[in-house]
């Protein structure tokens, strides 16, 4: 009997694709899932929307939990981020480099919120402690990350790049979280941090 094609064009390319590589594309696949499904979501679900059989995440995967595992830690991980960070143009004026740094923070900040509030208030089990860096480790780096995006200005700040890039960051995690106090657009918030609290008509 003739296999599927879909098997067989799995087959035709799994040679050419190495076990990182492999895990690498079904946590890619499986994060946004997770995020629709919470812990609940199948294996099956996963593999058909990888376009594989599900018995190939049993050959990178010792089971769903270490799956689970590895989508929250990648979800976690700075890493995406610090590379949006250091992709910044440094050429650019200030207020436009940080509205950049600003819009790609927020959207890292989403990703986690998406995967471990759906991880927390949907069914199936909780994937437990995570591995990886820990949260003051990750801010560390992220705020590294920041400081270098400041630095060709660092002559005309207040403060060390390194301490500007705190405060920043400060204010762009802790804005409200109400309907009746939405976030700040990127450039809402770069302008309030640059320009102070007061408007132009202010005394």
């Amino acid at each position: 009997m003739t296999a599927p094609k879909e098997d067989q064009t799995t087959r035709r390319r799994a040679p050419s694709m190495s076990p990182e590589q492999r895990r690498e594309m079904i946590i890619q696949t499986a994060i946004p899932l997770i995020a629709e499904y919470g812990a609940a979501v199948t294996t099956a679900k996963i593999a058909r929307a990888a376009g594989i059989g599900e018995g190939t995440i049993f050959r990178v995967f010792t089971d769903k939990d270490e799956l689970l595992q590895a989508c929250v830690a990648k979800a976690l991980s700075p890493d995406h981020a610090i590379r949006e960070l250091d992709g910044i143009d440094l050429s650019q004026p200030l207020s436009d480099r940080l509205a950049e740094a600003a819009e790609a923070l927020q959207a890292h900040t989403s990703r986690m919120g998406a995967i471990l509030g759906s991880l927390g208030h949907r069914g199936g089990k909780h994937p437990g402690t995570v591995r990886g860096a820990g949260r003051d480790e990750s801010m560390t780096r992220i705020r590294a990350a920041l400081a270098e995006v400041l630095e060709p200005d660092k002559v005309a700040l207040r403060r060390p790049p390194e301490q500007i890039a705190a405060l920043f960051l400060g204010l762009l995690f802790t804005q409200p979280r109400t309907e009746s106090e939405p976030d700040l657009t990127p450039q809402e918030l770069v302008e309030v941090f640059l320009q102070g609290a007061l408007s132009g008509n202010a005394r």
